[in-house]
């Protein structure tokens, strides 16, 4: 056995030293890990992958087909443990396009007790990077394809991404830059800005950095801040948090308001799972708000009202575009900055929580909302 660690390193530099030279020859099978690298709705076979032909390499003897202990016989391995201490540091430190989380607790890849056969059916979409997937697989186990020259392949294709990812956004933030002597953009435009980047796909974590960038604009003048961000896979459980944002007073731990979003009405059931969750703390949070891109029914809104009464703790049912357009005419003055802090919040998350195309329509929404002007 090898050092894992090392020898994803020792890849790093291999295909670092000449991204155009490819280590697959075969243009057909090249397509299909290009697919998988590519793939912006799914980026969990990629980390799956990685992590298999890792333990391959790692110990030749193993099956790769079988990365579930559950599995049994002969052959078999935790590729989840090979994901969590090897693969996830790596791409982390790399900032590799893929998800910052272990891929084999996605839908598709949890709880597998058969072999990675092509015939299986993973569950998840797009199909076809589920297929390419068990046939890149299938091909190493057949000894057709090196899982060395795979890796590498990876790899490569995914410092090619990540280049033109960095050159896309230098490129959009050059433009940008030539727009700072314009007049700033008022509130509303602000609102409208916002709700363009909302209407987008796959925006559920824009109203988390939203409200993050709220209270980081104006901390120095309110005595509070939001503590730093979870990962937007993460449940709370995990993490310890009570939710989606947190707010302190400032050189102080203590949690006086919470803030958890929803991109879905919010129910009656959700207020009551919220404060049997606060009930459970050693401290008392003073608000627990909910933010909403839905509509707010009044039954929900009236329940919220009446728990002060019974538990001490206000709760209040919030809409996304509301809450910011109060705030920015509220702090009016630091309407830029929280733009700024907003926009530096959008393209600091993993693409795994703000994908790069929900990155780059913010930049061109902005510069176009300030060219306009």
């Amino acid at each position: 056995m090898t050092n894992p660690a090392a020898l994803l390193e020792e890849f790093y530099v291999t295909v670092t030293s000449n991204t155009d030279k490819p280590f697959v020859s075969d243009e057909g099978i090249r397509n299909k890990i290009e697919f998988i690298c590519r793939c912006i709705t799914n980026k969990a076979p990629i980390r799956f992958l990685m992590s298999c032909l890792l333990a391959k390499v790692d110990n030749p003897k193993v099956d790769i087909r079988k990365p579930y202990t559950e599995i049994g016989g002969k052959g078999t391995y935790s590729g989840r443990a090979y994901d969590e201490q090897y693969v996830e540091r790596f791409v982390i430190d790399h900032k590799l396009p893929c998800n910052s989380t272990t891929a084999f607790l996605t839908p598709a890849f949890r709880n597998i007790d058969r072999i990675l056969t092509t015939d299986l059916v993973l569950v998840g979409k797009p199909r076809q990077v589920y297929t390419n997937t068990l046939e890149l697989l299938d091909l190493v186990y057949r000894g057709k394809l090196s899982p060395e020259d795979l890796l590498k392949e990876i790899i490569r294709f995914l410092v090619i991404i990540k280049t033109e990812n960095e050159t896309r956004m230098q490129q959009l933030i050059r433009e940008l830059k030539h727009s700072d002597d314009v007049l700033p953009l008022s509130s509303e435009q602000i609102v409208k800005l916002l709700q363009q980047h909302l209407s987008s796909k796959n925006s559920s974590r824009l109203p988390v950095l939203m409200v993050a960038a709220a209270y980081m604009a104006v901390k120095d003048h309110i005595g509070e801040t939001a503590i730093p961000l979870q990962s937007h896979t993460a449940a709370d459980s995990q993490t310890g948090s009570i939710g989606d944002v947190e707010v302190t007073l400032i050189n102080d731990d203590k949690i006086v308001t919470c803030y958890e979003m929803k991109d879905k009405r919010v129910t009656i059931i959700d207020i009551e799972n919220a404060l049997n969750k606060i009930s459970t703390l050693s401290c008392r949070v003073d608000n627990y708000i909910f933010i909403t891109t839905d509509v707010i029914e009044n039954e929900v809104n009236e329940y919220a009202k009446n728990i002060y009464d019974k538990a001490g703790v206000e709760f209040a049912v919030l809409d996304c575009v509301g809450f910011v357009r109060h705030f920015l005419h509220f702090f009016h003055r630091h309407r830029t900055t929280f733009l700024d802090i907003y926009q530096s919040l959008v393209l600091a998350d993993p693409d795994s929580s703000v994908s790069q195309p929900l990155k780059e329509a913010f930049l061109i929404l902005r510069k176009a909302a300030e060219y306009d002007k």
